[in-house]
């Protein structure tokens, strides 16, 4: 990924996340979002690469909304980044990092066996 590219999704995910922020991001303060959708999950887990975060989460025990809008407002209780060595997944973990109280945007998800997998979720 080239450093311009990198440069102007971290600014976008900057203004988002300041916009949200302003707007408010509960899940009674949905509506006032032009129609995200709020969802919460107790935990969550995403991968970090070496060209920066996974755009997609795993929720733990998560409620999602019955209506299907274009984007969800996440909040998660605990959201894991597991900082991978390499570009793989079955390269050794550097590390992890713990967030607390945490809101994603993210564009999606499937669920099953118990989880929701999140999906084109900007960077935190």
């Amino acid at each position: 990924m080239s450093l311009t590219l990198k440069r102007l999704l971290g600014v976008t995910a900057a203004v988002t996340t300041g916009a949200a922020a302003l707007l408010g991001t509960g899940a009674g303060t949905a509506g006032a979002l032009g129609g995200f959708g709020g969802a919460h999950c107790d935990r969550a887990e995403q991968d970090m690469w070496s060209d920066g975060p996974s755009r997609s989460l795993t929720g733990y025990r998560c409620s999602i909304p019955s209506s299907e809008h274009r984007w969800y407002t996440v909040q998660i209780d605990t959201l894991v980044q597991r900082h991978h060595k390499g570009d793989t997944l079955d390269g050794r973990i550097d590390g992890t990092e713990t967030l607390h109280h945490t809101t994603v945007r993210c564009l999606g998800h499937t669920s099953g066996d118990g989880t929701v997998n999140w999906f084109g979720c900007p960077p935190v």
